[in-house]
């Protein structure tokens, strides 16, 4: 059966799964237009989908086994970038970036991680793109469901290129505008199924399954609603990264607008105390598993563990997807409070919804005001805490965690607070951190205390400036990648073999994005001359 497509411009819309254009006749198109550089309009083509289908391999399985020719350094890494008729984006401008960075870097085995993870989230997450829809669904890698937040972290590292590069600039345009309609409608869910417009059928979540929500969702268009503050932070960071490179305030339309109402409507609820003056219980959201359910039962009728007010906002689940204990957590307030401000600077430059912005300053200073005033004993911020007087001291290796306070903008790393933390976290203070023979970090309870995060080592090197720490931190993650050249999950530290999640999109571009700040920050570290860079510059 042959299937065609109207195309326009150079990655300006293709239906990546779409009826009209399925997955691989989208690659093989979008790859045949970068690599011959044609500019076309009105050109229809066909192919035999089940051919161009069989060509393309599920990255899932392909990201399981080495590929490609091993880099020239100790390490060996493979070359694991699909090939060019199988990638779901292309940008001349990332591959300018890959071959800068590789023509300088000193480690071929670095330089391989950094070809092999910089362009990830455009070779393998983008599943369904049409620049006249303004529509974009991004996958996290191995979950076919987009995240607020894994999306606002996914594209983090392309930030400078958005300004150079306008093909670019629109697929970020179109994920801002379909998570926009997600916000509008379920603000207080972070995971969700593809656009009706994509023609893809919306996945099963299995955790998912006997939970009761309120308020209720649709999980034809939700995936998962757990709610989770830093979801709605992820949104508002790639709004801000967006504008503040095109200065292209079309992106604030309606739907965007009244996404960022739902937010502060959010904002206000979740801020409240669990009982008010006349001992009611307030609740605006709550979530449980029923009999039976792999998530379990939640405390409190699913609301969680009891609130007093203190000026931050209240979540339910963290970044890493599991519950709370204490609904304060903190560096998602500290996230917070920087992405209001950045919200405000975008809204008054554009000279747009001046009681918004008004709105997200208030909000902005009194939950800075609270981080400090509620979280911090003894030179040390505690992870979570209750208003009521409890405090859990620990850390998570998924962002924002107290140890990516300085990358979150919210403090600078030397600060006394911070390094006196900091030394806590990275130690046997921590709960969550452990450490093997060849390989230590922070965990979490997503996966087990024994299964460190390489996220956590990216974070450290963020949160530091001496050169032994960062390149310790930087050897720890190179160093284990079981042979695959990407970044994973987890890792046990018994048996550095073992790892969760070959295919995780969000660490692969944080890890790229940390290589990119040491050329601008540590040059010498990475490079065989002491010349920052910077990309698209």
């Amino acid at each position: 059966m042959l299937f065609g497509s109207f195309i326009n411009g150079l990655n300006d819309s293709w239906d990546v799964g779409s009826p009209a254009l399925p997955y691989s006749l989208g690659y093989l198109w979008g790859a045949a237009k970068m690599k011959l550089g044609l500019r076309v309009a009105g050109i229809a083509i066909s192919l035999v989908a089940a051919t161009a289908q069989a060509d393309c391999p599920d990255y899932t399985t392909y990201a399981q086994s080495p590929r490609g020719n091993p880099s020239s350094g100790p390490l060996g890494l493979p070359y694991m970038r699909p090939d060019p008729v199988c990638r779901t984006f292309n940008s001349t401008s990332v591959e300018k970036v890959i071959l800068d960075m590789k023509s300088r870097l000193k480690d071929p085995d670095v330089a391989r991680l950094f070809e092999n993870t910089f362009p990830n989230t455009l070779d393998t997450t983008v599943k369904y793109y049409n620049k006249g829809e303004n529509l974009a669904f991004i996958i996290t890698g191995d979950i076919t469901a987009q995240w607020l937040r894994d999306t606002g972290n996914q594209f983090a590292h392309y930030h400078t290129l958005l300004s150079v590069d306008a093909d670019l600039a629109n697929l970020v345009k179109a994920v801002i505008n379909n998570e926009a309609r997600y916000v509008s409608q379920y603000p207080y869910c972070g995971a969700f199924q593809p656009p009706p417009e994509s023609g893809l059928g919306p996945s099963v979540n299995d955790w998912a399954l006997g939970v009761l929500v309120n308020p209720p969702v649709n999980n034809q268009t939700v995936f998962e609603c757990k709610y989770e503050i830093d979801s709605l932070c992820g949104f508002i960071k790639l709004s801000s990264s967006y504008y503040e490179a095109t200065k292209d305030a079309s992106m604030m339309n309606a739907e965007w607008l009244a996404a960022i109402d739902q937010i502060f409507r959010v904002i206000n609820e979740q801020s409240q105390a669990s009982f008010d003056a006349d001992w009611n219980f307030i609740s605006y959201y709550n979530w449980t598993g029923l009999a039976g359910s792999l998530a379990g039962a939640v405390n409190n009728g699913g609301n969680g563990e009891p609130k007093g007010y203190t000026g931050m906002v209240g979540t339910h689940h963290r970044p890493s997807d599991d519950l709370s204990t204490f609904a304060f957590l903190t560096p998602a307030n500290a996230m917070l409070s920087v992405q209001l401000t950045n919200l405000a600077t975008i809204l008054d430059h554009a000279g747009m919804a001046p009681e918004v912005s008004s709105q997200a300053k208030h909000w902005s200073k009194t939950i800075e005001q609270a981080v400090w005033e509620h979280t911090v004993v003894d030179g040390i911020f505690a992870y979570e805490t209750n208003g009521l007087g409890s405090r859990y001291a620990m850390d998570d290796a998924n962002v924002p965690s107290l140890l990516s306070l300085p990358y979150l903008g919210f403090l600078d790393m030397n600060h006394p607070d911070y390094v006196k933390t900091k030394k806590m976290l990275m130690s046997r203070g921590n709960p969550y951190y452990a450490k093997g023979r060849s390989f230590s970090g922070i965990s979490g309870p997503h996966i087990d205390v024994w299964n460190p995060w390489p996220m956590s080592q990216v974070t450290n090197i963020f949160g530091t400036n001496d050169d032994e720490e960062i390149l310790t931190s930087l050897y720890t993650i190179v160093n284990n990648t079981g042979g695959l050249g990407l970044i994973h999950e987890s890792i046990n530290i018994y048996d550095v073999s073992d790892y969760t999640r070959p295919w995780f999109a969000w660490a692969n571009s944080y890890f790229s994005e940390m290589l990119l700040d040491l050329a601008q920050r540590k040059p010498h570290l990475i490079f065989t001359d002491n010349k920052p860079y910077t990309p698209g510059q």
